[in-house]
């Protein structure tokens, strides 16, 4: 039986005394945890308390010259009077309340005025810091503000020496600019009394707007010459440089109404008026970036000259031999018309190559009256020579449909005798003539050949080959023979004019370049032009290469033109 109750006991005291015991190692860590918590709070008491408050505030004694500080200075002594008397004592007893707490093992208590506590410490923290800046603000004011002043000073004398040693470049607005480097210095004397009289609230105000002003005066510094540089020069020169071409292309025949050329200087010298009067105030918002808009557009106008220039060019050509092609077909079917009774007694014409030749000569009649309807257009220069472009380029094509139909009808008629063998002669000439272009435009490197001449190349090779054909054909159409072979001689020597026009503009571009490269390293804007150039030259631009770079160049040496021709011989 004892033996039973030994194994009970032991049963029920051990774990007993277990729980017990780890129940006062929990109370013991959780009080010492809590405990230097306490301390902790009291270290940072003890710490705003002896917080140098009250020597910064004896400091102030030294500045009392004006009621605005001794006002403040009869704040800050009150807030610092409720701070060790009545929030520092206040902290004292919550730290004792909280204490007593935590040895009555009261936990939930004790965290509850641990919360309290840490709120009521950090608002009167935050109390001192603020009292403690706003007294140092004082305090250490005099000797932060002179170092202020004097780099700002420094500053100062940077710009205007700057300003002073390039005072051409600023025309009408250096009195602008000049006048407000008075008012600057005439602030630092403002600096200099309110100083003296220790009013630093006025200080500080001073310093800011001493540092905003030369910071204003750092950008009128650095943008004002080259403001001043387009809107009296650079723009102006362009505006009426273009006012002359435009003037003169009209003069041309070109039509350029599109363009508003004449609205858009004119509001274009109404920007330059705005960006002159606001700067002449030092306003200088967005001006550079309304002159480089300006600019960019007046360099826009140049290239929609260019282009109507070129235009024009390319529509004369498409016209002439729109033309040239539009009378050998009216004469052929003509011809065909004229002898078509004979031309029916000799041959075996079908009802549908009648009804095709006659539906031909309809679409020819439409052809010859819209043709005739451009030239009026063109006469009158009602339409801009790129819009012609497009019109000449439909009736083209309706004419390429016609001839081909043409074509086709011919190619079942008539046969060839006396005139084949002048036509094999003139094939090989005509393709002599094709391989000298081919060997014209192989003898310089170009970079790239442009596409019209591939174009004018397949042209050509495809009238060739239609004249081949048309000789192997049995029987062979004299007259569609005829119109072959001229056909191919007008395209190969198309061909070689246009193969000998790109060698000639591709020298030209590249001596250009070349001849440019000695300036590039002197001129900022030169080196972006030959830079552009260059990049026109590698994508086939010649001629546009040339131009913007001879443009330039002709600013620096007037007769550069001249030069280069006698280079190239």
């Amino acid at each position: 039986m004892s033996k039973t109750f030994l194994i009970g006991f032991i049963l029920f005291f051990v774990p007993a005394t277990l729980i017990v015991t780890t129940l006062n190692i929990m109370q013991s860590f959780k009080r010492k945890k809590l405990k230097k918590k306490i301390d902790n709070l009291e270290y940072e008491k003890n710490v705003i308390d002896s917080a140098p408050i009250t020597p910064e505030l004896a400091k102030i004694e030294s500045f009392l010259k004006n009621d605005k500080i001794e006002a403040m200075y009869n704040d800050w002594k009150a807030r610092l009077n409720e701070i060790k008397e009545e929030q520092i004592p206040k902290l004292t007893d919550m730290i004792l309340e909280t204490e007593y707490s935590l040895s009555q093992l009261d936990f939930k208590g004790t965290n509850f005025k641990l919360a309290k506590l840490e709120m009521e410490l950090y608002l009167v923290k935050t109390n001192s810091d603020s009292l403690l800046g706003e007294i140092k603000e004082i305090t250490t004011s005099d000797e932060k503000n002179r170092a202020i002043i004097t780099n700002l000073k420094a500053k100062y004398r940077d710009l205007y020496q700057k300003y002073t040693e390039n005072i051409a470049e600023y025309g009408e607005i250096a009195k602008s600019v000049t006048l407000q480097f008075e008012n600057i210095a005439h602030r630092f004397e403002d600096f200099e009394a309110s100083m003296e009289k220790n009013e630093y609230s006025e200080v500080t105000q001073i310093i800011k707007a001493i540092d905003d002003m030369l910071k204003h005066m750092e950008f009128v510094v650095d943008e004002v010459p080259s403001i001043v540089l387009m809107t009296t020069t650079v723009l102006p020169n362009k505006i009426k440089d273009i006012e002359k071409e435009y003037n003169n292309m009209l003069k041309q025949g070109y039509q350029l109404d599109y363009l508003n050329v004449e609205y858009n200087i004119e509001e274009a010298n109404k920007k330059i008026e705005d960006v002159s009067a606001r700067t002449k105030v030092l306003n200088l918002e967005d001006n550079t970036f309304e002159l480089k808009i300006l600019n960019e557009y007046l360099d826009s106008l140049y290239m929609d000259f260019e282009k109507e220039r070129n235009s024009r060019n390319i529509y004369e050509d498409a016209r002439n031999l729109f033309s040239n092609r539009l009378d050998k077909v009216n004469n052929l079917i003509n011809d065909i018309f004229n002898k078509l009774d004979e031309i029916k007694q000799y041959y075996s014409l079908s009802d549908e190559n009648v009804s095709t030749l006659k539906s031909i000569k309809n679409e020819l009649d439409s052809l010859n009256k819209d043709y005739r309807s451009l030239l009026v257009h063109t006469s009158n220069n009602a339409f801009a020579y790129s819009k012609l472009i497009s019109e000449i380029e439909i009736l083209t094509n309706k004419l390429n449909k016609s001839e081909n139909r043409l074509d086709e009808t011919l190619d079942s008629i008539g046969n060839m005798k006396e005139d084949e063998a002048r036509a094999r002669e003139q094939l090989e000439e005509i393709k002599l003539i094709l391989k000298d272009a081919r060997k014209q435009i192989n003898e310089y490197n170009l970079p790239i050949i442009p596409k019209v001449y591939y174009t004018e190349l397949s042209e050509a090779a495809s009238a060739i080959k239609e004249i081949i054909k048309e000789l192997e054909q049995k029987p062979i159409t004299v007259s569609t023979l005829n119109t072959r072979v001229d056909t191919a001689r007008d395209l190969v020597f198309k061909l070689l004019a246009r193969a000998k026009e790109i060698t000639k503009q591709a020298k030209f571009a590249e001596m250009a370049i070349v001849y440019g490269n000695r300036y590039r390293s002197s001129y900022e804007e030169l080196d972006k032009t030959i830079t552009y150039s260059e990049i026109l030259f590698y994508k086939g631009e010649y001629q546009k290469s040339f131009e913007v770079t001879i443009n330039y160049l002709n600013r620096i040496e007037p007769n550069i033109l001249e030069k280069l021709n006698s280079l190239l011989g």
